[in-house]
């Protein structure tokens, strides 16, 4: 499944695409979609399954990608 991250700094989606692609995923920096918004408007898209043990403080929230322009949330992130 297809997921995108979003955070709160570009710092922090550079970081959790580095430790996503050290684990073998294939996990690319985009800008955030419209249909979502994120505070520095980097998101991080990847198919890995996310563990919320992968959160850090950058982190904003976890989508699934259901379809074009459609997305579920799956982890919004309570630390700030």
């Amino acid at each position: 499944m297809e997921q995108i991250a979003t955070f709160h700094t570009h710092f922090g989606a550079l970081t959790f695409q580095k430790k996503l692609r050290a684990l073998g995923d294939s996990a690319a920096m985009m800008p955030v979609p419209r249909a979502l918004s994120a505070s520095c408007g980097t998101c991080v898209k990847f198919g890995m399954d996310f563990d919320p043990a992968m959160a850090d403080e950058d982190l904003d929230a976890v989508y699934a990608v259901e379809g074009s322009g459609k997305y579920r949330l799956l982890f919004q992130n309570e630390e700030e």
